[in-house]
């Protein structure tokens, strides 16, 4: 694998990954971030990739504090307005990758006062008509769908540029697929992709650029760290070989609670279905209005995880920052489909696991939660009150179920707070006032 520039070992916790199965990375020391300072090596079980660089700043697998969250993402967004200028990131629209930087990607547009903002979903919602796909080749669930409530998103200001949003870039080949599927919906002269870690190889750039000029169009990369990875060939069939890790650790029953919170039916709970920076103010008043809701539901003492959904990752991330600032002692992480190899080692990302049924109907198809407490809090400590934020089309009987995610964690000894999003549909949405830059686009 060819080297991007002089490049320097990552450091941190990754020695048991990289000692027992030789995975190495590395650094670009010119980056705007230490390598080491944004991701964790671990391992998943699965067969299209078997290694996981586990963000640190990201909130998905590690429980982390929503303003380290929040200060990446805008970091982030910095880095886009340094490519595109303030009055261009203005103007753009944003796409954000789902499963993990659909909170990442909300972040960014708020940061750079995009028009707008959507994410990609593998949600299917009944009355979302689905306007483009594309495919992410090596992720646990391939098809990306995209459900603007009106095309027109899609469509807003042509001549300005797209941004798409994305935790981390392998190789490029999603955004890849990504702009070819949105190109060709309504075309653009610019794109831009940014990431938290940039790890392609000098040939995956070159298909980047030749993937551009053969369509005509520009592309950026931004990132605040790069850097490259060496796998072993034998690291999928390793990794497999490993004994299962035990998930679903039990404890004393911790308690349920439950308050649904009282979000407006016009307003997005979220980009699935389309975000405008006019929605800026009323979204974040709503955010407010439902952390003072939550607050007499929680214990005045007791640390709390705010656990997102999913793709619900960024209203979870907001009331977590009420909740800071308001005193509480505050961790944010949200629920995956992703399998990944648990290990409770010193220095190792995923040291305690669950698995549990979909809350969604998904025969078939489990979904897992990590950590759930900070990596340094001592083996006798209470565990934090979990505050799980979920939608509606997720409050099911399934969730709480035998085998859910109320049951597994209560098993555990966390004492559950479920926060219900009235989830706000296609329809409720479909007569918002776009911007002016859609009239007259075809």
């Amino acid at each position: 694998m060819s080297a991007i520039g002089s490049t320097s070992a990552a450091t941190g916790p990754t020695d048991w990954v990289t000692e027992r199965f030789g995975v190495q990375i590395t650094g670009d020391p010119d980056a705007r971030w230490e390598l080491s300072d944004l991701l964790i090596l671990g391992l998943r079980r699965n067969r299209r990739r078997a290694h996981l660089l586990v963000s640190t700043v990201l909130g998905k697998h590690i429980p982390t504090p929503p303003e380290q969250v929040r200060g990446a993402a805008d970091a982030l967004g910095d880095a886009v307005i340094g490519v595109l200028g303030a009055q261009d990131g203005a103007r753009s629209t944003v796409i954000g990758f789902a499963e993990t930087a659909t909170g990442l990607g909300h972040c960014v547009a708020e940061r750079i006062s995009a028009q707008v903002y959507l994410h990609s979903t593998r949600r299917q919602v009944g009355d979302a008509q689905v306007h483009g796909t594309f495919e992410e080749g090596h992720s646990h669930a391939t098809t990306h769908l995209l459900q603007p409530s009106d095309a027109a998103l899609l469509r807003i200001d042509p001549g300005a540029p797209l941004v798409l949003v994305d935790d981390e870039i392998s190789t490029g080949s999603t955004a890849i697929r990504a702009i070819s599927a949105l190109h060709a919906l309504a075309p653009r002269d610019r794109y831009v992709v940014a990431s938290l870690v940039d790890m392609r190889t000098d040939a995956h750039r070159a298909e980047s650029e030749r993937f551009a000029a053969e369509v005509g169009v520009r592309i950026d990369h931004v990132s605040l760290a790069q850097g490259e990875i060496t796998l072993p060939d034998s690291l999928v069939d390793d990794v497999w070989a490993l004994t299962a890790p035990e998930l679903n650790p039990v404890g004393r029953r911790g308690s349920v609670t439950e308050v649904t919170l009282d979000w407006p039916a016009d307003l997005p709970d979220g980009g699935r279905h389309g975000f405008l920076r006019t929605d800026t103010a009323a979204f974040h008043a709503a955010v407010t209005a439902a952390a003072g809701q939550l607050a007499p539901a929680l214990a005045a003492d007791r640390d709390v995880v705010v656990l997102g959904h999913e793709e619900l990752m960024y209203l979870p991330l907001c009331l977590a920052e009420r909740l800071s600032a308001a005193g509480v002692a505050t961790r944010y992480q949200t629920t995956t489909r992703s399998p990944a190899h648990v290990r409770d080692e010193a220095g190792y990302p995923l040291r305690r696991g669950f698995t549990f049924t979909a809350p969604e109907s998904d025969p078939g198809t489990p979904r897992f939660v990590y950590n759930v407490r900070a990596a340094d809090a001592p083996a006798d400590a209470p565990l934090p009150q979990v505050v799980l934020v979920i939608d509606s089309p997720a409050d099911t009987d399934l969730l709480r179920a035998d085998g859910g995610v109320l049951d597994v964690l209560t098993a555990a000894g966390h004492d559950v707070c479920v926060a219900i999003v009235p989830a706000t549909t296609p329809t409720a949405l479909a007569g918002r006032t776009l911007p002016l830059e859609t009239e007259g686009v075809v």
